[in-house]
């Protein structure tokens, strides 16, 4: 549920009282990209949401994007980032301009994939739980079983550490 995780994330980033709170989303033609991007959109309802910035789920991408939503606003207390991979490359762009994570920046990432410094807080995905669905669905698909639904939404949860 990409979805509400990032509403999840987002909130809980408000829920520390930053203002303002900027996201590097995904490639906007991919799914999971646009879901979580919507996501921090509804949370960010009622507040400024302009400090979009996208990155491509790699690390040099969220380094880009971290480095242009500080250059449109230098006063960026807080940061959504859509993977964690790409949160790698935001940590050191924040380390590189000599801010300080979470004191001046808060960062949240999403997939609960990858170690960080510091300890990333993130949106965890079962990926064992997938992956038994995946197959699941797969397996009913070749056996050619009808009125399966068209999609299968899973849970997923905030694990906060040390970033925000």
């Amino acid at each position: 549920d990409n979805f509400t995780g990032a509403v999840e994330a987002t909130q809980h980033l408000i829920s520390l009282g930053r203002k303002r709170i900027g996201t590097i989303a995904g490639p906007a033609d991919m799914a999971v990209g646009l879901d979580r991007l919507s996501g921090w959109r509804r949370a960010m309802y009622g507040r400024p949401a302009d400090l979009v910035a996208y990155g491509d789920f790699t690390p040099e991408g969220g380094a880009s994007a971290m480095t242009s939503l500080l250059t449109r606003e230098p006063d960026l207390d807080a940061v959504f980032v859509a993977a964690d991979i790409m949160a790698l490359g935001a940590l050191q762009v924040l380390h590189a301009s000599g801010l300080r994570v979470p004191d001046d920046v808060a960062v949240v990432g999403f997939d609960d994939s990858m170690p960080a410094v510091p300890p990333l807080t993130t949106v965890r995905q079962d990926v064992e739980r997938f992956g038994r669905m995946l197959t699941w669905r797969l397996l009913a698909e070749i056996e050619g079983e009808e009125g399966l639904p068209p999609s299968v939404l899973l849970p997923t949860s905030l694990v906060v550490r040390t970033s925000a």
